[in-house]
């Protein structure tokens, strides 16, 4: 499956931070993860300085960087990886670009081995991504950048003019993290993307099923879920709790969530008949 074929049905985008808390156990809750219906799953290429992420994920980065995780090692996860659903890297141009021999170039190339689909590089801004944006298209893989609720005009033109894949809709101003209630800039962001022809996958803040009916139900193709997740595994890291329990745990709750955005498909307004 391609990211082309992942938004046929409105789509669960899981993120899990590679390595979080160990190799091994990290590969088993992305493994949980595919189980429980995920169409797409973005993992996290740890950096020491994720500007675009909440206290969760940056625990989970820290947790992901002391259990040894590198470029190379991350590499060598997504190859253990038993999954059969597309895989999106998400992580900071800084690492892209200090990769092997040739900036950006030896990155992608490797990636693209290795099985990767996509990158999403939060500070890496689209009037800078003209280089990232052709050795992608060299080997084939999409390029996915983040639209906040500000940006509009001229600026969001040129980024979904490099974007491929999907876009991913910034529910709410901030960093990531898992919140109580859904943004009201979601439905407005939505709107304004409405004339692009690529699927939308809204993230930031969702951590239920009925987020994910809300956020689809108002014209999202899919949801990313991050924060909730890692919830899961870093309070059962906390606890000691045995890697299949944790697992489990992951599981259901992607079960939930997906269940959630094919429910937000069925409650969409119907057009009226003319």
């Amino acid at each position: 499956m391609t990211l082309d074929d992942a938004f046929d049905e409105p789509a669960f985008v899981p993120y899990l931070a590679a390595g979080d808390p160990d190799f091994d156990s990290s590969l088993e809750y992305v493994e949980a993860l595919a189980r429980g219906g995920a169409d797409v799953i973005e993992l996290g290429l740890p950096f020491s300085e994720p500007i675009a992420e909440g206290p969760t994920i940056q625990q989970a980065v820290v947790r992901s960087l002391d259990g040894g995780m590198t470029p190379e090692r991350f590499f060598e996860f997504v190859e253990a990886l038993d999954v059969d659903v597309p895989l999106v890297c998400m992580t900071y141009y800084n690492l892209i670009y200090q990769y092997g021999s040739e900036p950006v170039r030896s990155f992608v190339q490797r990636a693209a081995e290795v099985g990767i689909e996509g990158f999403v590089v939060p500070d890496l801004p689209a009037e800078e991504a003209d280089l990232l944006r052709e050795v992608c298209d060299e080997f084939g893989l999409d390029l996915i950048f983040i639209v906040a609720p500000t940006t509009t005009g001229e600026r969001l033109d040129r980024i979904m003019d490099r974007v491929s894949g999907y876009v991913y809709v910034q529910a709410r101003l901030g960093v990531t993290g898992a919140r109580d209630s859904l943004s009201d800039h979601t439905a407005g962001t939505l709107a304004r993307l409405g004339g692009y022809d690529v699927p939308k996958a809204v993230g930031f803040g969702i951590s239920t099923g009925d987020h994910a009916t809300g956020v689809v139900a108002a014209g999202a193709d899919g949801v990313i879920v991050g924060s909730a997740l890692i919830d899961i595994v870093a309070e059962g890291h906390e606890n000691d709790e045995p890697t299949a329990d944790i697992a489990a745990k992951l599981e259901a709750l992607a079960r939930e969530l997906k269940a959630g955005a094919l429910e937000g498909a069925r409650r969409r307004p119907r057009p009226e008949r003319t």
